[in-house]
């Protein structure tokens, strides 16, 4: 069932079983909160059991791209386009969000972006690969995040 994340009221809902449900809560706000405001956009989650095909996709992109693999458990996704953009996001347990950006008709404008709830570790399959610029938000405290070019074609 999907649910469409309120960044005024912050709830973990669906999250629970994240370690850093609450700040993993507000990263996921935080998100909501940029797509109202930019596009008026209604950021909506799914379960991870319900979008297998979102799953593939952004990890097929993380391998062949990258060769990074995962260990955390997906829990929530998000998949929509908003202008010429195609957006796809993974919400995992350990509170990692993944998101692909995928401009529909300019190659130069398509990423892979990291994003760390507060209080979680850099996960092992990014550990030295990437370095991470912190962010301050209302909601989610203090993001950790970065991001890769996408060269492929998906």
């Amino acid at each position: 069932m999907s649910y469409t994340v309120d960044f005024k009221n912050v709830s973990a809902v669906g999250l629970e079983s994240s370690p850093v449900a609450e700040a993993l809560a507000g990263l996921r706000a935080n998100e909501a909160r940029y797509f109202m405001t930019k596009y008026k956009h209604e950021f909506t989650v799914v379960p991870a059991s319900e979008s297998r095909e979102t799953i593939d996709y952004v990890h097929r992109i993380l391998k062949e791209e990258r060769g990074i693999e995962f260990a955390a458990k997906p829990l929530q996704t998000s998949r929509f386009q908003v202008e010429n953009i195609r957006w796809a996001f993974v919400f995992y347990e350990d509170g990692l969000a993944v998101n692909v950006m995928y401009t529909v008709d300019d190659p130069k404008k398509r990423a892979v972006g990291f994003k760390l709830s507060e209080g979680m570790e850099v996960p092992k399959e990014l550990e030295g690969k990437f370095k991470f610029a912190r962010q301050k938000s209302k909601l989610a405290g203090t993001i950790r995040g970065s991001f890769f070019v996408i060269k492929g074609e998906y």
